[in-house]
Protein backbone atom coordinates (compact mmCIF):
# COMPACT_ATOMS: atom_id res chain seq x y z
CA UNK A 1 0.00 0.00 0.00
CA UNK A 2 1.48 3.41 -0.88
CA UNK A 3 2.57 5.45 1.92
CA UNK A 4 0.19 8.37 3.04
CA UNK A 5 0.27 11.02 5.34
CA UNK A 6 -1.93 13.57 6.72
CA UNK A 7 0.36 16.60 5.95
CA UNK A 8 0.72 15.17 2.10
CA UNK A 9 0.84 18.09 -0.79
CA UNK A 10 1.23 18.18 -4.19
CA UNK A 11 4.73 18.91 -5.51
CA UNK A 12 5.55 22.09 -6.06
CA UNK A 13 8.37 23.59 -7.94
CA UNK A 14 7.72 26.99 -6.49
CA UNK A 15 8.50 26.30 -3.09
CA UNK A 16 12.39 25.54 -4.18
CA UNK A 17 12.71 29.35 -4.53
CA UNK A 18 10.56 30.48 -1.37
CA UNK A 19 11.48 33.17 0.63
CA UNK A 20 11.54 32.66 4.63
CA UNK A 21 11.25 35.21 7.53
CA UNK A 22 14.06 34.92 9.88
CA UNK A 23 14.50 37.68 12.54
CA UNK A 24 13.46 40.62 10.81
CA UNK A 25 14.74 39.73 7.54
CA UNK A 26 13.28 37.14 4.22
CA UNK A 27 15.64 35.88 2.67
CA UNK A 28 15.80 32.90 0.12
CA UNK A 29 15.65 29.33 1.14
CA UNK A 30 19.48 28.60 1.34
CA UNK A 31 20.47 31.12 3.41
CA UNK A 32 17.65 30.74 6.30
CA UNK A 33 19.92 29.59 8.98
CA UNK A 34 19.39 30.06 13.06
CA UNK A 35 22.78 29.17 14.92
CA UNK A 36 23.66 25.64 16.66
CA UNK A 37 23.16 27.26 19.66
CA UNK A 38 19.17 28.27 19.49
CA UNK A 39 17.37 26.89 22.15
CA UNK A 40 14.90 25.46 19.63
CA UNK A 41 17.23 23.30 18.15
CA UNK A 42 19.25 22.57 21.11
CA UNK A 43 16.31 21.46 23.73
CA UNK A 44 13.03 22.20 21.52
CA UNK A 45 12.56 25.01 23.73
CA UNK A 46 9.78 26.71 21.53
CA UNK A 47 6.54 27.05 19.81
CA UNK A 48 4.79 26.99 17.02
CA UNK A 49 1.46 27.60 14.85
CA UNK A 50 0.61 26.37 11.68
CA UNK A 51 -1.94 28.90 9.55
CA UNK A 52 -3.56 27.96 5.78
CA UNK A 53 -4.55 30.84 3.51
CA UNK A 54 -7.55 30.26 1.24
CA UNK A 55 -8.22 32.80 -1.75
CA UNK A 56 -6.02 35.77 0.30
CA UNK A 57 -7.18 34.81 3.86
CA UNK A 58 -5.60 33.54 6.72
CA UNK A 59 -8.22 31.46 7.76
CA UNK A 60 -9.03 31.88 11.52
CA UNK A 61 -6.00 34.12 11.73
CA UNK A 62 -6.91 35.85 15.24
CA UNK A 63 -7.40 32.07 16.69
CA UNK A 64 -4.27 31.25 15.74
CA UNK A 65 -2.48 34.08 17.07
CA UNK A 66 -4.34 34.02 20.44
CA UNK A 67 -3.00 30.43 20.75
CA UNK A 68 0.78 31.30 20.14
CA UNK A 69 0.45 34.02 22.37
CA UNK A 70 -1.19 32.06 24.92
CA UNK A 71 1.48 29.15 24.40
CA UNK A 72 4.44 31.93 24.62
CA UNK A 73 2.92 33.06 28.19
CA UNK A 74 2.57 29.46 29.09
CA UNK A 75 6.10 29.04 28.89
CA UNK A 76 7.03 32.10 30.28
CA UNK A 77 8.66 33.29 26.33
CA UNK A 78 8.63 36.72 25.22
CA UNK A 79 7.78 36.36 21.51
CA UNK A 80 9.44 39.91 21.27
CA UNK A 81 6.51 41.36 19.31
CA UNK A 82 2.96 42.44 19.04
CA UNK A 83 0.47 40.50 17.49
CA UNK A 84 0.10 43.10 14.84
CA UNK A 85 3.51 42.95 14.55
CA UNK A 86 3.26 39.27 13.86
CA UNK A 87 0.56 39.67 11.50
CA UNK A 88 2.45 42.13 9.43
CA UNK A 89 5.39 39.53 9.39
CA UNK A 90 2.89 36.90 8.21
CA UNK A 91 1.97 39.42 5.67
CA UNK A 92 5.19 40.78 4.38
CA UNK A 93 6.48 37.06 3.83
CA UNK A 94 3.28 36.29 1.93
CA UNK A 95 3.86 39.54 -0.22
CA UNK A 96 7.44 38.63 -0.67
CA UNK A 97 6.58 34.43 -2.02
CA UNK A 98 3.57 36.66 -4.28
CA UNK A 99 1.29 33.91 -2.45
CA UNK A 100 -2.62 34.03 -3.12
CA UNK A 101 -3.99 30.88 -2.45
CA UNK A 102 -3.31 27.23 -1.18
CA UNK A 103 -0.16 28.43 0.91
CA UNK A 104 0.31 26.82 4.50
CA UNK A 105 2.64 29.63 7.17
CA UNK A 106 4.67 27.70 9.77
CA UNK A 107 5.41 30.26 12.30
CA UNK A 108 8.17 29.40 14.84
CA UNK A 109 9.50 31.10 17.97
CA UNK A 110 12.18 29.25 20.33
CA UNK A 111 13.55 31.39 23.18
CA UNK A 112 16.57 32.07 21.12
CA UNK A 113 20.48 31.52 21.21
CA UNK A 114 21.93 29.83 24.10
CA UNK A 115 25.75 31.61 26.01
CA UNK A 116 26.35 28.05 26.97
CA UNK A 117 24.78 24.96 25.70
CA UNK A 118 22.96 23.63 28.50
CA UNK A 119 19.04 23.44 29.53
CA UNK A 120 18.82 26.51 31.65
CA UNK A 121 16.56 29.32 30.42
CA UNK A 122 18.60 31.70 31.84
CA UNK A 123 21.98 31.02 29.41
CA UNK A 124 19.17 31.70 26.11
CA UNK A 125 20.56 35.44 26.21
CA UNK A 126 19.94 36.76 22.61
CA UNK A 127 16.55 35.62 21.32
CA UNK A 128 14.09 35.43 20.62
CA UNK A 129 14.52 33.35 17.38
CA UNK A 130 11.48 33.93 15.51
CA UNK A 131 10.80 32.25 12.06
CA UNK A 132 8.39 31.55 9.55
CA UNK A 133 8.00 29.40 6.55
CA UNK A 134 5.66 29.78 3.77
CA UNK A 135 5.05 27.21 1.24
CA UNK A 136 2.57 26.41 -1.63
CA UNK A 137 1.13 23.66 -0.44
CA UNK A 138 -2.61 21.84 -1.52
CA UNK A 139 -3.64 18.83 0.28
CA UNK A 140 -3.36 15.78 -1.73
CA UNK A 141 -4.35 12.78 -0.31
CA UNK A 142 -5.14 9.82 -2.77
CA UNK A 143 -7.35 7.66 0.03
CA UNK A 144 -8.22 7.35 3.24
CA UNK A 145 -5.40 7.46 6.10
CA UNK A 146 -5.03 3.95 8.32
CA UNK A 147 -4.17 4.33 11.79
CA UNK A 148 -2.41 1.58 14.36
CA UNK A 149 -3.03 1.95 17.79
CA UNK A 150 0.42 2.65 19.75
CA UNK A 151 1.28 2.64 23.34
CA UNK A 152 2.17 6.23 23.43
CA UNK A 153 0.21 9.46 24.89
CA UNK A 154 0.37 12.80 23.24
CA UNK A 155 1.07 14.02 27.20
CA UNK A 156 -0.26 14.76 30.80
CA UNK A 157 -0.80 18.35 32.45
CA UNK A 158 1.65 18.14 34.61
CA UNK A 159 4.25 16.70 32.28
CA UNK A 160 3.88 17.84 28.61
CA UNK A 161 0.80 19.27 28.75
CA UNK A 162 -0.59 18.75 25.23
CA UNK A 163 -2.53 21.70 24.55
CA UNK A 164 0.56 23.59 23.71
CA UNK A 165 2.18 23.10 20.32
CA UNK A 166 5.87 23.16 21.67
CA UNK A 167 8.91 22.49 19.55
CA UNK A 168 9.25 19.34 21.69
CA UNK A 169 7.66 17.12 19.89
CA UNK A 170 9.63 13.80 20.14
CA UNK A 171 6.42 11.56 22.17
CA UNK A 172 4.30 11.85 18.68
CA UNK A 173 7.37 11.18 16.83
CA UNK A 174 7.52 7.70 18.16
CA UNK A 175 4.19 7.49 17.81
CA UNK A 176 4.23 7.70 14.08
CA UNK A 177 7.36 5.63 14.23
CA UNK A 178 5.42 2.45 16.28
CA UNK A 179 2.45 3.19 13.83
CA UNK A 180 4.47 2.56 10.37
CA UNK A 181 6.37 -0.14 12.30
CA UNK A 182 2.97 -2.22 12.66
CA UNK A 183 2.30 -0.85 8.74
CA UNK A 184 -0.44 1.97 9.30
CA UNK A 185 0.45 5.19 7.93
CA UNK A 186 -0.14 7.14 11.43
CA UNK A 187 -0.85 6.62 15.31
CA UNK A 188 -3.89 6.42 16.83
CA UNK A 189 -2.87 7.41 20.84
CA UNK A 190 -5.10 6.78 24.06
CA UNK A 191 -5.31 9.07 27.24
CA UNK A 192 -3.72 7.77 30.48
CA UNK A 193 -7.15 6.22 31.22
CA UNK A 194 -7.25 4.26 27.59
CA UNK A 195 -9.86 6.05 26.14
CA UNK A 196 -9.16 6.99 22.25
CA UNK A 197 -7.50 10.66 22.18
CA UNK A 198 -5.73 12.01 19.39
CA UNK A 199 -3.56 10.95 16.63
CA UNK A 200 -0.12 11.73 16.32
CA UNK A 201 -0.54 14.69 13.77
CA UNK A 202 -4.39 15.45 14.08
CA UNK A 203 -7.50 15.40 16.50
CA UNK A 204 -9.62 12.22 15.83
CA UNK A 205 -13.23 12.16 15.20
CA UNK A 206 -15.82 9.20 14.66
CA UNK A 207 -19.38 9.18 13.30
CA UNK A 208 -21.94 6.38 15.11
CA UNK A 209 -25.57 6.40 14.03
CA UNK A 210 -25.78 10.07 12.96
CA UNK A 211 -23.54 11.18 15.87
CA UNK A 212 -20.17 12.75 16.03
CA UNK A 213 -17.76 11.99 18.40
CA UNK A 214 -14.35 12.97 19.29
CA UNK A 215 -12.63 13.07 22.66
CA UNK A 216 -12.95 15.17 26.00
CA UNK A 217 -10.14 17.71 24.92
CA UNK A 218 -7.99 16.93 28.13
CA UNK A 219 -5.68 15.35 27.16
CA UNK A 220 -4.64 16.47 23.20
CA UNK A 221 -4.23 19.86 21.27
CA UNK A 222 -7.23 21.39 21.40
CA UNK A 223 -7.36 22.22 17.05
CA UNK A 224 -8.64 24.97 15.88
CA UNK A 225 -10.56 23.14 13.45
CA UNK A 226 -11.70 20.30 15.65
CA UNK A 227 -13.54 23.51 17.38
CA UNK A 228 -15.11 24.36 13.91
CA UNK A 229 -16.27 20.77 13.40
CA UNK A 230 -18.02 21.08 16.24
CA UNK A 231 -19.03 24.44 16.16
CA UNK A 232 -20.30 23.24 13.33
CA UNK A 233 -22.18 20.13 14.33
CA UNK A 234 -24.02 22.03 16.53
CA UNK A 235 -24.90 25.06 14.05
CA UNK A 236 -26.92 22.14 11.55
CA UNK A 237 -28.67 19.99 14.21
CA UNK A 238 -25.92 17.17 13.94
CA UNK A 239 -25.47 15.77 17.08
CA UNK A 240 -21.92 16.18 18.69
CA UNK A 241 -20.64 15.25 21.74
CA UNK A 242 -17.21 15.73 23.29
CA UNK A 243 -16.80 12.02 25.69
CA UNK A 244 -14.42 9.52 26.24
CA UNK A 245 -14.94 6.43 23.98
CA UNK A 246 -12.75 3.36 24.02
CA UNK A 247 -11.70 0.91 20.76
CA UNK A 248 -14.45 -1.17 21.46
CA UNK A 249 -16.66 1.96 20.31
CA UNK A 250 -14.11 3.25 17.10
CA UNK A 251 -13.91 -0.05 15.81
CA UNK A 252 -17.37 0.20 15.32
CA UNK A 253 -17.64 2.81 13.91
CA UNK A 254 -19.60 4.31 10.32
CA UNK A 255 -17.01 6.98 9.43
CA UNK A 256 -13.98 8.14 10.74
CA UNK A 257 -12.41 11.44 10.42
CA UNK A 258 -8.86 13.64 11.47
CA UNK A 259 -9.05 17.68 11.17
CA UNK A 260 -6.23 19.57 11.78
CA UNK A 261 -5.28 23.24 9.60
CA UNK A 262 -3.31 21.50 7.09
CA UNK A 263 -6.27 18.71 5.59
CA UNK A 264 -9.26 20.49 7.48
CA UNK A 265 -11.01 16.72 7.61
CA UNK A 266 -9.30 14.06 6.56
CA UNK A 267 -10.97 10.49 5.93
CA UNK A 268 -9.99 7.16 7.73
CA UNK A 269 -10.47 3.66 5.95
CA UNK A 270 -8.93 1.10 8.80
CA UNK A 271 -7.72 1.17 12.14
CA UNK A 272 -5.55 -1.77 13.72
CA UNK A 273 -6.59 -3.49 10.57
CA UNK A 274 -10.51 -2.84 10.84
CA UNK A 275 -11.81 -1.65 8.03
CA UNK A 276 -14.20 1.05 9.34
CA UNK A 277 -17.66 1.67 7.31
CA UNK A 278 -16.73 1.21 3.80
CA UNK A 279 -13.39 2.06 4.31
CA UNK A 280 -13.52 5.37 1.79
CA UNK A 281 -14.69 8.69 2.63
CA UNK A 282 -18.33 8.86 4.42
CA UNK A 283 -21.32 11.10 3.99
CA UNK A 284 -21.12 12.87 7.39
CA UNK A 285 -17.20 13.68 6.85
CA UNK A 286 -17.80 14.85 3.34
CA UNK A 287 -20.59 16.94 4.40
CA UNK A 288 -18.92 18.80 7.15
CA UNK A 289 -16.01 19.67 4.52
CA UNK A 290 -18.52 21.16 2.63
CA UNK A 291 -19.89 22.86 5.78
CA UNK A 292 -15.70 23.98 6.41
CA UNK A 293 -15.47 25.41 3.27
CA UNK A 294 -18.37 27.58 3.22
CA UNK A 295 -17.22 28.94 6.49
CA UNK A 296 -13.65 29.12 5.39
CA UNK A 297 -14.76 31.23 2.23
CA UNK A 298 -16.96 33.42 4.88
CA UNK A 299 -14.31 34.23 7.33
Amino acid sequence: MTKVTTHQAEEDARNDQILIYVDGRIVPKAQAMVSVYDSGFMLGDGVWEGLRLYDGNWAFADEHLDRLFEAAKAIDLDIGKTRDQVMTALLDTQKANNMTTDAHARLMVTRGVKHRPFQHPGLSRSGPTFVIIMEHSKPKIPRPITLATVPHMRGLPMTQDPKLNSHSKLNCILACIAAEKAGADEALMLDVHGFVNTTNACNFFIVKKGQVWTSTGDYCMNGITRQKVIDLCRANDIPVFERNFSLVDTYSADEAFLTGTFGAQTPVGRIDGRTIGTGELGPMTERLRGLYKKLVANA
